[in-house]
């Protein structure tokens, strides 16, 4: 296919080749069998950054913790963070409390349909709140997030590399299917989820793609720690968390200041404690 041929008749041939393969191997995920906007909320933002073998181990449970808005809204701090633990990126932990209580507070319990409401809600984006929208309200927003971009890049841009969002973007909306667009796109990443499986990743040829940087010994990894051993002790001393975590003194420092600013933990008598 080439982008510069876009025709209806392209489009259709499109469409029925992802939706044949989504018909043949389409993933069971457990998100998939609900239209409840708390829990499609709760795998939204859960998969983001990270993969979803992580987000099945505990995508379940977290729901049975927090079945709803409210409860999650009630809950502490410390204990969605025990909950959380292996996700990474804690900062999504913080951002589904405030979410939950700002749904309870100004919107009766009840997730906005619009992605423009939710764009306002904390660690939600323009992607995050169309996929939303597309997954818990079926209806046809337009976003790219990783499988998706692999996909046109592998069917539209053959011989390009960086290749921009902004030029994938009007192809996501000329085929989209407006009637089902929560299977369409469930359909699309999971072609694309094939694709990096059965190819070397289309992605590299993105302009926005970026080789993450080494977990081992990162700021990223100092600081998941920290958090873990405070939300299963109820306060640690600084040097406490040195001696435990066997890790740099200045580095160790530097993530807890990091923490505290960011409203992750603060500090009493010399003592740090989940908010």
């Amino acid at each position: 296919m080439h982008k510069g041929k876009l025709t209806s008749a392209s489009i259709q041939t499109f469409q029925k080749m992802i939706y044949d393969y989504y018909r043949k191997h389409g993933r069971d995920l457990p998100w998939r069998k609900t239209h409840n906007p708390y829990c499609i909320l709760v795998s939204e933002i859960m998969l983001q950054q990270t993969q979803v073998e992580r987000v099945l181990v505990k995508y379940e449970r977290l729901i049975q913790m927090f079945p709803d808005f409210s409860t999650l809204a009630q809950a502490p701090l410390k204990i969605i963070f025990k909950e959380w633990q292996g996700m990474g990126y804690n900062r999504r932990a913080i951002a589904l409390k405030h979410i939950a209580e700002k749904v309870v507070e100004e919107f009766h319990g009840h997730l906005p349909s619009s992605a423009e409401v939710l764009k306002t809600f904390p660690g939600i984006g323009k992607a995050t709140a169309s996929s939303i929208v597309a997954f818990a309200f079926n209806m046809p927003a337009v976003f790219i997030e990783t499988n998706i971009r692999r996909v046109f890049i592998h069917c539209f841009f053959h011989d390009r590399n960086d290749i921009k969002d902004t030029e994938i973007l009007p192809l996501v909306e000329k085929t989209l299917d407006a009637t089902n667009p929560r299977e369409w796109y469930y359909g699309l990443m999971d072609y694309g989820a094939m694709l990096k499986k059965e190819f070397e990743n289309p992605n590299r040829r993105s302009a926005h793609y970026q080789k993450q940087s080494p977990f081992q010994g990162s700021n990223r990894q100092v600081r998941g720690n920290i958090l873990k051993m405070l939300a299963n002790e109820y306060s640690v001393s600084e040097r406490e968390i040195t001696r435990k975590l066997q890790t740099d003194t200045e580095k160790i420092r530097y993530n807890l200041i990091q923490l505290e600013k960011e409203g992750f933990i603060k500090k009493k008598r010399g003592r740090f404690t989940i908010v």
